[in-house]
This record gives C-alpha cells, sequence and structure tokens, in this order.
C-alpha cells in the first residue's frame, strides 16, 4: 500500500486542507486477488471522531494492512469539531466533505466511481458524519458504518460546556436541530422512498455514553426499510480497541467477501 499526506486548496472552505490517502498497489501482488489488478480502486471514506483529525485512523488502527487484501483506498479527511456540517459560525465542512472532497479524489486518483465501490464509515463524531452522507445520498454508496456514533445529534448539546459552545458555533445558538437536515432521523423521513439504499452496519459498546442513542437509532432504520446489521458489545466504552476491531469486520462485510 502507498500512504499519501494530500494538502490542497477547498475552495468550499478557502484555505489549504489536509487528508490522508492510503493507495493500493496491487501490481505488487502483495495479499490482493490477481484479478484485481489493473482495476481502478474501490474506496472508503473513513471519518475521525470529535477529538481526533485526519491522522488518528492510521495512529490507532491497523487500517492499511486491512485494506491491503481488497484493492481498497482509504481517504481521511480532517473537519475540525464541525460534525460534519456547514457550521453557522465558521465553514462549510459538508460542502467540503459531501462534495468537493470526492470531486478532488477522483481528480487526483484513480478510484472507481461506481457507487457500488463506494463506502463511509467513522466513529463517534465521524459516525455521524457517515450516516449524515449514506442518509443524505443514499445513491452514492454501496454501504456505511458507524462505530460508537452520535446518532441523535439533538440530544449532544448539553453533555458539557465545551460541546455547547461547539454546537452554538455549529447549529447556531440555541439551535433546534431535531427537524431539520443535521437530525439524521429527519433524514430517515425525508429519504425513506429513496430508490437504491446502502447496506448499513452500526455498532456500540453497551457501557458507552453513546448507547442509548443507538438503540434508538436501531429501529428508527428498521422502520423505514433499511438493511441495517446491528453490532452491541457487552462491557466495551469508546474505546480504540473497539474500533480496531470494528473496521477489521467492516471492510470484508462492506465488501461481501
Amino acid at each position: 500500500m502507498a500512504f499519501l499526506q494530500t494538502q490542497f486548496y477547498s475552495k468550499a472552505l478557502n484555505v489549504c486542507v489536509t487528508a490522508n490517502v492510503i493507495l493500493p498497489e496491487p501490481d505488487l501482488g502483495i495479499g490482493v486477488d490477481a484479478s484485481l489488478v489493473g482495476a481502478p480502486p474501490k474506496v472508503l471514506y473513513l471519518l475521525h471522531g470529535y477529538s481526533d483529525d485526519h491522522s488518528i485512523w492510521m495512529r490507532r488502527t491497523s487500517v492499511e494492512r486491512y485494506a491491503s487484501r481488497y484493492n481498497l483506498a482509504v481517504i481521511m479527511p480532517a473537519v475540525n469539531h464541525s460534525y460534519y456540517t456547514n457550521e453557522v459560525h465558521g465553514e462549510r465542512y459538508w460542502d467540503y466533505v459531501a462534495h468537493e472532497l470526492p470531486e478532488t479524489m477522483q481528480r487526483f486518483f484513480r478510484l472507481s466511481a461506481k457507487p457500488e465501490d463506494t463506502f463511509v464509515a467513522g466513529l463517534s463524531m465521524g459516525g455521524y458524519g457517515a450516516m449524515k452522507l449514506a442518509l443524505t445520498h443514499p445513491e452514492r454508496f454501496g454501504a456505511a458504518a458507524s462505530f460508537s456514533g452520535v446518532v441523535d445529534i439533538a440530544k449532544m448539546r448539553g453533555r458539557d460546556a465545551a460541546r455547547v459552545i461547539t454546537a452554538d458555533n455549529v447549529f447556531g445558538e440555541n439551535a433546534v436541530i431535531a427537524g431539520t437536515d443535521a437530525d439524521l432521523f429527519h433524514l430517515l423521513d425525508k429519504n425513506a422512498g429513496a430508490a437504491h439504499k446502502p447496506r448499513l452496519y452500526v455498532s456500540c459498546g453497551t457501557e458507552d455514553s453513546l448507547y442509548p442513542q443507538h438503540v434508538r437509532f436501531i429501529p428508527a432504520l428498521e422502520e423505514k426499510g433499511w438493511d441495517v446489521t446491528r453490532y452491541d458489545k457487552p462491557a466495551t466504552t469508546h474505546s480504540w480497541v473497539f474500533w480496531d476491531e470494528e473496521i477489521a469486520k467492516f471492510i470484508p462485510w462492506m465488501l461481501g467477501v
């Protein structure tokens, strides 16, 4: 696998940005099925959580090793504390992640553009971002995953003082999030009739403070006809040990192998 740290100017954000990229090298024949040689790689957009950045998945997991068998490219952007949203007081991170980033990666690298070859996953805040992308643009993805995700964003404002400030900057002071396009439950209703729905994988530890959100989210997905695989890991908190296990499981699951 090749590892690249890409820096480029974002028109959406009006600043240079960084995204880490893993690219397969199937011609080397290292752990890759020979039939995949020459095929444009499938691509996974892998999103970070609230406390992290574009480097964290490479630093805390073996995602490069997990991806190496499958001719899979992995794109890891940085979005600060934006919740993958166009901030009321800040920058247009949703426009960047949902539109500019994939367009730029397609221009820079020879990636498959097929929906069945395109995937998104994330942890915590990134789990929210992954579900927001999949529920807003279901036609673009073959599968999506949330690991310990903030899947009920309307419940997050009061957790602590720092996050109240963040929520005010991102969504607006005292803004009502429920019923807007920032609310995953609203997106479920809005796009219930989508012609194509990616498969969803949603997991959380039972001792995670976000577990009650996970429990509420699953039946809402099922009620709207989404193909969802649920995993609850007993006696597990908000943990990189868990997320390393989950990305190792999700990659073959999303590829159907």
